[in-house]
């Protein structure tokens, strides 16, 4: 491979990981999956024979991606849920979050208020009184957060694996 080929797909790998680590933080960008696209162009382009970036390596990295994944979608109804959420919350929770997603395109806090939001309707409709509801809905932010930062602790680790990986 000619050394300008080279830096392309190096510029490429680590602008996809970068990018992914700070997708990891906000809404509208697929933090996990950039950085698994990242290793992936690494191992497709620059280590086709797998001498640096095993298979394995790439397969452990779509697990925690998957992971990475579950923890977005269940974070707030779990929170939601240990603050005393009835079904109802919870439910509401996950469709907040869905309907969140597609709203965070033109307006991005919708990927937070969403959750927020469906757990306070799910809770009100399901008969509680506002103060309940509002804790349920604490838990779901306190639930959001730590989903937050599991999600950034995932995707430090897929980059440390990574770089790992390539460097050792």
């Amino acid at each position: 491979m000619t050394h300008n080929l080279e830096w392309l797909w190096w510029t490429l790998t680590i602008g996809l990981i970068l990018v992914g680590l700070v997708g990891t933080l906000l809404p509208l960008l697929p933090g996990s999956t950039l950085i698994l696209a990242g290793a992936v162009v690494h191992k497709v382009t620059l280590d086709p024979d797998g001498t640096i970036v095993s298979w394995w390596t790439i397969g452990g990295l779509l697990v925690l991606m998957l992971i990475s994944y579950a923890i977005d979608f269940v974070s707030g109804a779990v929170g939601a849920k240990y603050f005393g959420a009835t079904r109802l919350g919870a439910v509401g929770g996950i469709v907040g979050a869905i309907v969140g997603m597609f709203f965070s395109l033109s307006f991005p806090p919708a990927i937070f208020i969403g959750p927020l939001a469906g757990v306070l309707i799910g809770e009100l409709i399901g008969g509680k009184e506002l103060v309940a509801a509002g804790k349920s809905t604490w838990g779901t932010l306190l639930g959001t957060t730590a989903g937050l930062i599991g999600k950034l602790t995932i995707a430090l680790a897929m980059v440390l694996w990574f770089a790992l990986a390539v460097w050792l």
